[in-house]
């Protein structure tokens, strides 16, 4: 999921055109787009969309952001989801396990309600100064959380926080990103609101892929090349990885844990970011081809 397009969901207009686009994941958007007048609106908006042969031909990830389990909406949203086949519900405002085992509860009672078998998992977003410091249980609340996603604009700007000082962002991104490492999900980087500053998203991406994210959230379409760009593995990296899963299938017939590629030691964690590496780019070029 190397690029998530946000899609208001108010405008259904904009919902074919965004399948058709090159983001891997596409985000229905109910909650922050969304003025409470018109919620009832846009979940009609996308649950009609999501559930049309249309959106389950495209072979996106869909991805669709609900209310906050505390509004008046969370329920409804989860209800009519259910059974659609979208493959993640956005939590926003998520601040502890408890929360999260209560939004996962509401939705397996609604799954329960459905002739399908799908299923539903998780992303948590973190976007308040108590969600991070619990993000480590967040992530590891319930084995239908499949990620955390940053929200840097919900949590630094209320605090006065500089968006641009990249000391601020990496510190932020390496918390959330040792929390997932502990749970053993996926984190993925929020969005990067100045649409006329690829300059700016492409650093701030650059960063998040440093530290293992795997993708980030892009609030225009223009944003998604770049996403992607950035989130694909390299020519040279691919080629690292090769020769560390070569070599360590001859240090093993040998019975060798410890080998040596291009000068540097490699043992199993070299090996394991490897293998990642190389999956990752089979299962994107699988993508590519259908």
């Amino acid at each position: 999921m190397r690029s998530k397009l946000f899609v208001p969901g108010v405008r259904p207009e904009l919902f074919a055109k965004a399948l058709a686009s090159e983001a891997d994941a596409i985000s229905f958007d109910l909650e922050d787009a969304v003025p409470d007048a018109r919620k009832a609106e846009a979940r009609v908006h996308v649950a009609q969309f999501v559930f049309s042969p249309e959106a389950r031909r495209a072979g996106k990830l869909l991805i669709v952001r609900c209310n906050a389990l505390a509004s008046p909406h969370f329920e409804a949203d989860v209800q009519a989801l259910a059974g659609s086949g979208i493959a993640l519900v956005n939590l926003p405002k998520a601040e502890s396990a408890d929360e999260v085992r209560a939004a996962i509860a509401c939705i397996e009672r609604a799954e329960a309600t459905c002739a399908t078998s799908a299923r539903m998992a998780l992303l948590a977003t973190i976007e308040t100064p108590r969600a991070l410091r619990r993000a480590a249980e967040i992530a590891g609340a319930h084995p239908r959380v499949a990620g955390l996603q940053l929200g840097l604009g919900d949590l630094f700007e209320p605090a006065g926080i500089a968006r641009r000082d990249a000391a601020n962002v990496h510190a932020t991104m390496f918390a959330l990103r040792m929390a997932t490492l502990d749970a053993g999900v996926f984190a993925i980087d929020g969005a990067f609101t100045a649409i006329d500053d690829p300059e700016g998203f492409e650093a701030e991406a650059s960063m998040a892929r440093r530290l293992g994210f795997v993708g980030k959230s892009c609030v225009h379409p223009r944003q998604v090349a770049l996403a992607n760009k950035v989130f694909r593995p390299t020519a040279a990296e691919l080629a690292w990885a090769q020769r560390i899963v070569d070599a360590a299938r001859e240090a093993a017939a040998h019975g060798r844990g410890v080998f040596v590629v291009d000068g540097r030691m490699i043992d199993r964690p070299f090996l394991q970011r490897a293998e990642r590496v190389l999956a990752a780019a089979a299962t994107l070029s699988s993508t590519e081809s259908q």
